[in-house]
């Protein structure tokens, strides 16, 4: 019986047991499978992946580094997911999306779909995949708009996706509706809150943040949480100058189980309150020093020293301020960007303070590499120091004629080691820094958002911010929350324990790091005896030379002069620019332009001394541009729209001669004289109406149009060097010009102007004055190239030419200038002072100290004394594409930024000045076409002397040359090997970087 009983309980229990998997296994919607299904999901899959959550984030939270200068973000979102971040994985997040989708797959009778989907738009968010997010979070909106909490829950991640995509336009209905719904549930609702309240701390709304995050606090957080947004309300309360309420905040976190670095920062923002509220009874300075003492304080001294400096600056007293900013400097260990503000602050003051601009770009310059890029000032300080690179540039180019003219009173022999002495001198300290390289800046109106973080992912551990906190965690869990520091298993440290550990790091052996981040890097490289070489050979030895040297010394001194007077709005800098210059060279060529400035300088300031320019620009040069703006403030503008009406006649009239439209080319000039008499074109137009006579009359007509230039505009360097050589080749061939009834027969058909060949560089713009021989065979004229043929795949290709001329020989005198040839230009657009292109001279040069045996004697700067921390010096970026290799070939080149531009006009401008000034050199010029932009290239030079000869001749004339705006086009020189790898715009702008701060 016993055994029957027994048998039969078995056969019971296996059937129960078949039931119970057959009825797991089948997806019926039967009670027992929705039990099953919501115990299973519940506790095997949704709990355990809020464990894993709530342990990412923790770790995320505590290895994540904080800027406390700003107001903290209330809940964590990384950066945008861009192409080499959106595959990585994270693997707790990835643990999470796989329980997610479980549930969704097979559990899909159980009431837990809606946090499956919930979690899988927070692995989205949580990886910076925000679009991705968006779907799911409106999924469950959608679909779950009944149960409030669940669709409470989904609005509010939805609006944060919005709030990180930067589409606040959107966040903010999303929001409107969470305000409603807010209402109808009675828990959970701290997070929605804090968003609202994130949403009001971007648009600068910070009574509304301070409402919100007030009720959040309320609604019952997270412990984590509640200490963090505590710490934001205190620093929102600050902000709104409710100093009371900001105290006892602070102090809430202080006493709180907050980690080190919000703890140090709340009671640091504690005594800044606490100054505030009880004034002059409150010894903040002795408080800091206190906290100096502290040793756990020692990763902090950076702030404590910050905040001291403040206080100084705050009193005026601007010396002490900047030794305190120093020492914060030198003690910053950890935190980038508490060094950042510090460096910031010591330019503001040299800026603001000192009027040391040249020091206060260096420390700008300092600000930039130190600050991460994803800070809301990182672009405004960046276009500071662009800006002021412009001024430094001009010391710089003074302090350099001055040796080169110093060194020319020496005997010839010292000259090369006096020139090794100042490179010496001028050569500065570089010290390493590191960036992040993975910054963005957002465009929010408002405040930046501040919840932007570097993005995960990166396969070096260090580099991967999820591994580090993944790694942060399982320490935590197994040692408790440290504080990063040598000696960590120690609780407590004593001072010595630190004295012999930064001992031990003072060792300077193999692979050792120096004490002193900022410390100057010993230069030990060897003169480059090259670049002494070029020197010398620009040193002003002759008369010419010399006032060539003096001649870029006043350019330097009015470019300084406008910058302090149009960008910086210094006028007594302005003035002390432009009386120096007066001081230096008081016959210049350029005093109607200084007395006009410093008319304009003394404005209100000086009545008196600004009549009296006033009175010297109406007087000495009452023709000048400045005395007609005087007597008409519209002038200026005026003018600008005469330029570009000329600009606009001058195409058409040359491209109705291009279409041999001779009579209609004479009536227009004629026609645009009489509307512009003596406008600054016009002998470029009495040029064109010639050619169209030499086309249409007899030569006699063609010599008097000819002549007529030639005596009407005696100083002009770009026509009528070009008519002279035409009238000699007519003199030389006269009488066979006599027997034709029309001067200048036909050109040949193979020089259809700008025709393109395979290689797609235009080849050879034809002279319009091409003069054939009587008998009909061509004949070229000495100013005149042989078309090459084409060959493939070389940019550009010598000319094979007929036995030539003897070549006027070309000053072989080497300048030591840039080539980079552009017109500056004064007034910035966007804050930038180089208007065409984004090309700045990178190079920073300490101002020079005069060191034994050289007679270097460089423009003193006033500055305030810094022993304590020098400002980083930028090394060159590397470029490994160009190369300064010698080369047999050089080219001109004109770059244009756009190819919808016609650049006919511009082109034929640069043929008339090589026929004029370079006759019998065989030059040429070229346009090649790359998708962007077009290139207008001219050569060939043999040498590096002739093509800088050629940039020198041709700058003065770039004005009337080009038709097109300065804006849009950029000059230099280039070797043939360098100019073959200029195949797009990114290779064209990489050699515009690179020759802007290299030799050629």
């Amino acid at each position: 019986m016993n055994s029957y009983k027994k048998h039969g309980y078995g056969a019971l229990l296996g059937f129960l047991t078949l039931a119970l998997i057959a009825s797991c296994s089948s997806q019926k919607d039967t009670l027992a499978n929705r039990k099953l299904q919501n115990l299973s999901a519940r506790y095997n899959l949704i709990y355990n992946s809020n464990v894993l959550l709530e342990e990412y984030l923790e770790g995320v939270n505590q290895s994540r580094i904080d800027n406390f200068s700003s107001f903290l973000p209330l809940y964590y979102a990384p950066a945008i997911a861009d192409a080499t971040t959106a595959g990585s994985k994270i693997k707790e997040l990835d643990l999470i999306d796989q329980k997610a989708r479980t549930i969704i797959a097979e559990k899909n009778y159980s009431n837990y779909i809606d946090d499956a989907y919930i979690l899988l738009g927070k692995t989205n968010f949580l990886q910076g995949k925000y679009y991705n997010a968006t779907a799911y979070f409106d999924y469950v909106a959608k679909a779950y708009q009944k149960d409030h909490n669940v669709y409470l829950n989904a609005l509010n991640w939805k609006a944060r996706s919005f709030i990180e995509l930067d589409d606040l336009e959107n966040a903010a209905k999303i929001l409107d509706t969470i305000k409603i719904e807010l209402d109808s549930v009675k828990r959970e609702k701290s997070e929605p809150l804090a968003t609202l309240a994130q949403f009001n701390i971007i648009k600068e709304n910070d009574k509304q943040a301070i409402d919100y995050l007030e009720l959040a606090l309320k609604a019952g957080p997270s412990s984590l949480n509640r200490i963090r947004w505590t710490y934001t309300l205190a620093q929102l309360y600050e902000n709104e100058k409710e100093y009371a309420k900001s105290k006892a905040a602070y102090q809430k976190v202080e006493k709180s189980n907050a980690p080190f670095d919000m703890y140090f920062n709340a009671k640091l923002s504690k005594i800044r309150i606490a100054e505030m509220l009880d004034g002059k009874n409150f010894d903040r300075k002795l408080q800091l020093t206190r906290m100096l003492k502290d040793d756990k304080n020692v990763d902090f001294k950076d702030q404590i020293y910050y905040e001291i400096a403040e206080d100084y600056y705050a009193a005026d007293q601007y010396s002490k301020a900047e030794e305190y900013y120093n020492l914060s400097v030198k003690n910053s260990t950890v935190n980038q960007t508490q060094k950042a503000l510090s460096y910031l602050k010591i330019a503001d003051l040299n800026f603001k303070h000192y009027s040391d601009y040249v020091t206060a770009k260096l420390y700008y310059d300092s600000t930039a590499l130190t600050l991460p890029k994803t800070h809301p000032l990182y672009e405004s300080i960046a276009n500071k120091a662009q800006n002021l690179a412009y001024l430094q540039q001009r010391y710089e180019t003074i302090s350099l004629q001055d040796t080169l003219q110093k060194i020319a009173l020496l005997p010839a022999n010292d000259r090369a080691v006096a020139l090794n002495n100042y490179f010496s001198a001028m050569a500065p300290s570089v010290a390493s820094t590191s960036t992040d390289p993975n910054g963005t800046s957002t465009g929010n109106a408002g405040r930046a958002n501040v919840n932007y973080q570097n993005q995960t992912g990166g396969t070096f551990y260090f580099a991967n911010s999820n591994a580090v906190s993944r790694g942060f965690n399982e320490f935590k869990k197994r040692w408790g929350n440290r504080k990063l520091a040598p000696n960590w298993r120690q609780s407590v440290k004593s001072s010595q324990d630190q004295q012999d550990a930064l001992s031990a790091a003072a060792d300077n052996g193999p692979g050792s790091l120096p004490t002193n981040p900022d410390a100057a890097t010993p230069n030990n490289a060897p003169q480059d005896a090259n670049k002494v070489t070029s020197y010398l050979d620009s040193i002003p030895l002759s008369p010419a030379q010399l006032e060539k040297s003096n001649q870029k010394i006043i350019d330097a001194y009015l470019d300084m002069g406008s910058f302090y007077q149009q960008v910086l709005h210094d006028k007594s800098e302005a003035i002390k620019t432009y009386q120096l210059l007066l001081k230096r060279f008081p016959n210049n060529n350029k005093l109607d332009m200084i007395y006009y400035s410093l008319y304009l300088a003394y404005q209100g300031n000086d009545n008196a001394k600004s009549n009296e320019y006033k009175n010297l620009v109406l007087s000495k040069y009452p023709n000048s541009v400045y005395a007609k703006t005087i007597i008409d403030p519209n002038f200026s503008s005026k003018q600008n729209e005469l330029e570009a009406t000329l600009n606009r006649e001058y195409e058409s009239l040359f491209k109705k001669l291009q279409e041999k439209e001779f009579k209609a080319v004479i009536a227009d000039a004629n026609n645009v004289s009489q509307r512009f008499p003596g406008n600054s074109m016009e002998s470029q137009y009495d040029y064109l109406k010639a050619i169209a006579i030499g086309r249409t009359e007899h030569v006699d007509q063609l010599i008097t149009a000819f002549k007529q230039i030639t005596e009407k505009y005696q100083n002009d360097r770009l026509i009528k060097p070009l008519v002279d050589e035409h009238l000699l080749y007519i003199n030389a061939h006269l009488g066979e010009f006599k027997k034709r009834k029309i001067a200048l027969v036909d050109y040949d058909t193979n020089e259809i102007p700008f025709a393109e060949n395979k290689t797609r560089i235009r080849l050879n713009e034809p002279i319009i004055a091409n003069l054939l021989d009587p008998t009909g065979k061509k004949t070229y004229t000495p100013t005149q190239t042989v078309a090459p043929k084409p060959v493939e795949e070389k940019p550009v290709q010598k000319p094979v030419v007929e036995p030539k001329p003897e070549v006027k020989p070309v000053p072989k005198e080497v300048k030591k200038d840039t080539v980079i040839t552009r017109k500056p230009v004064v007034e910035p657009k966007k804050d930038s002072v180089i208007v065409p292109q984004p090309v700045k001279k990178d190079s920073v040069i300490i101002p020079p100290v005069t060191k034994k045996d050289t007679i270097v004697t460089p423009i003193a700067v006033t500055k305030p004394a810094d022993t304590v921390a020098k400002p980083i010096v930028a090394p060159p970026v590397k470029e490994t594409l160009f190369n300064p290799a010698s080369s047999t070939t050089y080219y001109y080149v004109v770059a244009v930024n756009s190819a919808a531009l016609n650049v006919s006009t511009s082109r034929f401008g640069i043929g008339q000045f090589n026929r004029g000034n370079y006759a019998g050199t065989n030059l040429r010029h070229q346009l090649r076409e790359l998708n962007d932009d077009q290139l207008i290239i001219v050569g060939d030079f043999n040498s590096v002397g002739d093509v800088k000869q050629y940039v020198e001749s041709i700058k003065p004339q770039l004005g009337k040359i080009m038709k097109i705006p300065a804006a849009n086009y950029v000059t230099f020189a280039i070797s043939k090997e360098n100019l073959e790898k200029i195949t797009n715009r990114n290779t064209l702008e990489r050699y515009i970087r690179y020759i802007s701060s290299n030799e050629l």
